[in-house]
Order: structure tokens, then C-alpha cells, then sequence
């Protein structure tokens, strides 16, 4: 794995944003999930630069070399959705966006698209789809769902700052190898346990395979290890803290995506599971212009563990959506 220096763009509010920036021709804006960084787009950017676009793989405020401010505020929505826009006015004024997320990163592409459809003209999404705006705040939803039930929920412990930074903090490169394995297409049943009580930490139940899936590009692993040893994980918990603030913020938008949109999800992905095993008829009422495909068996770590399945499904699409 190649870790090379990376261009900055600085947002309205002064943040620094780190990014890896390839090829010519029309921006495609790559953003990254929890707990990854911008090299875990290291595949699918030079192919999609190799294809004729300009790949720009940032690392989100709060991870890798980007800056991370201090308060839990700066990692709402709106002021991510702002750094996005300014990645796009700085590499491609006036000409609308391309925009390819996964699991917090579609998150963000999606509500980028919703706010900006001014800025990004198209958006791809793996793992996370998009339903429109909840009736709720997502942790409403989860308090409801678990933590008044006396179960334990992944958001539910990270809310608390300092909490989940301990523990993780303790020793990422364990933390790492289990989460990356456990909610991937290859953990086995009760790798994840779903039956932890509320008050239990993250890491309890969870299996520690001796081996870094192979499916990770070479070297990525110890570098998502020692970079998260050197950052810590507060930037990156912060953006579960504001799940208040982000659906406040939403309630100004038409939650219908109105440009072509691509989604590619897997059958054996938690994230998914958790909602609805097949989300792509409820994703139709809300992105009428959706092209979507389900990868039988992939986990949630789309893009490493199909790779080259992700490929061909998106540079096409890019081709069809995008003309070099």
C-alpha cells in the first residue's frame, strides 16, 4: 500500500482536509466510512482515475491527516457536508460533482446530495441506503430499540465521550482485526453477539481472529493501526454525537435524491440486516433515479471485500452517468 503525501483543502470554517488526489477529468469525490481512512479507497480511485475522472479520496475531519477540532458540534452534518462542498469548489468550480460513500461516508454523500444538488450531480453509495428523513432522531430510535429494553446497541456506548475512546484507544490494532472480521462477510454466527446487556463495552463477546482479513489491501491493516494509535478515536465518535442536531439540520431539504444515484449493498451486511435484509424497493419512493445491486454474501466492508465486483459496477455506471 502506497501512503502518499496528501494535498489540503481548508473548509469555511477553517478545518484541513487531507485527500489523495489522481488523475483528469471529471471529479469523483470518494469518502470513507468508521473506523477507515482514505487509503481504503487505494483500489477503487486509480481505477476510476484510470477511466478518465479526477478520484479525490479524502480522509473525513476528525480521521487520519486531517484535522480534528475539539467540540462534539464540529462533526454534525452540515459542517462535513460544508467540507465536501469545498473539496468541490476547490478541484472543480462551477461544475457538479460526483459523489461515491461508504457506510458513514454514504451517509454524508447522501445527505450531501440532498442539501448541494446544486454542487453533486450524481452520488454512489455502499452499505448505507437512504430512506429520506426518519420520523425521529436516530438515537431516539436506538434508545427506544435497546437501550430501554436493557440491550446493548454500538451507539448507545459510543455517546458518552471518553467511554468508547478508552477502550479502543487501549489498543486499536485489536480493536481493528474484530471489527473489521465481525461484521464482515465472513464472521460466523455469535462473532457479533446481539445479546449483550446495556452497560456492557464494545469489545466484550466479540471474536479476535489471529489473521487480518485477506481481503484488506496489503499493508492497510498496520496502517489503519498506527495511524488510529497516533490520532485516537475521538474525531471519528464525535460524528455519532449529533444525530440531534443532524436531523434538525435535514428538516430543510427535499429528501428526495433527484440525480442518478447507484447503491451496492451485501446480503450478509449488519448494517443492513439491522433495517431491512433488502432495502432497494423502500430506496425507490425516495431516489426515483436508482440503479441498485445487492452482492450475495458481502459483508459490510464493501469495497475491500468485493473489490473488483465494486469496480465493475461503478465505472460503468460512472461511464453511463458521467462522460469522461
Amino acid at each position: 500500500m502506497v501512503d502518499e503525501r496528501p494535498t489540503y483543502f481548508t473548509t469555511p470554517d477553517g478545518t484541513r482536509i487531507a485527500a489523495d488526489v489522481h488523475g483528469t477529468g471529471p471529479l469523483v469525490l470518494f469518502v470513507h466510512g468508521f473506523p477507515e481512512l482514505r487509503q481504503s479507497w487505494n483500489r477503487l480511485a486509480p481505477a476510476t482515475a484510470a477511466a478518465g475522472y479526477t478520484a479525490c479520496a479524502i480522509d473525513v475531519r476528525g480521521y487520519g491527516d486531517s484535522d480534528r477540532p475539539g467540540a462534539i458540534e464540529a462533526y454534525r452534518m452540515e459542517a462535513i457536508v460544508a467540507d465536501l462542498v469545498a473539496v468541490a469548489d476547490a478541484l472543480s468550480p462551477g461544475i457538479p460533482v460526483t459523489l461515491v460513500g461508504h457506510d458513514w461516508g454514504a451517509s454524508i454523500v447522501w445527505n450531501s446530495i440532498m442539501a448541494r444538488p446544486d454542487r453533486f450531480g450524481a452520488v454512489a453509495a455502499l452499505s448505507i441506503p437512504w430512506l429520506g428523513r426518519a420520523a425521529a432522531p436516530f438515537d431516539a430510535i436506538f434508545t427506544r430499540r435497546f437501550t430501554d429494553k436493557g440491550r446493548f446497541f454500538y451507539q448507545a456506548y459510543f455517546q458518552q465521550p471518553g467511554v468508547a475512546e478508552a477502550e479502543l484507544e487501549a489498543d486499536p490494532a485489536l480493536f481493528l482485526r474484530a471489527f473489521y472480521h465481525c461484521i464482515s462477510g465472513d464472521a460466523a454466527p455469535g462473532d457479533w453477539p446481539n445479546d449483550k446487556p446495556h452497560g456492557a463495552a464494545l469489545l466484550d463477546g466479540l471474536r479476535f481472529p489471529d489473521a487480518v482479513p485477506g481481503w484488506l489491501e496489503p499493508g492497510y491493516f498496520d496502517h489503519a493501526a498506527a495511524t488510529f494509535a497516533r490520532t485516537g478515536f475521538a474525531g471519528t465518535l464525535n460524528r455519532y454525537r449529533n444525530h440531534g442536531r443532524d436531523f434538525d439540520w435535514a428538516a430543510a431539504f427535499d429528501p428526495v435524491i433527484r440525480r442518478p444515484a447507484l447503491f451496492i449493498g451485501g446480503t450478509s451486511d449488519p448494517a443492513l440486516i439491522l433495517g431491512t435484509a433488502d432495502p432497494i424497493p423502500l430506496m425507490r419512493a425516495v431516489v426515483p433515479d436508482l440503479e441498485a445491486h445487492m452482492l450475495a454474501g458481502c459483508g459490510h466492508w464493501t469495497q475491500a471485500e468485493r473489490a473488483t465486483e465494486v469496480e465493475a459496477l461503478l465505472v460503468p455506471w460512472l461511464r453511463r452517468t458521467v462522460a469522461a
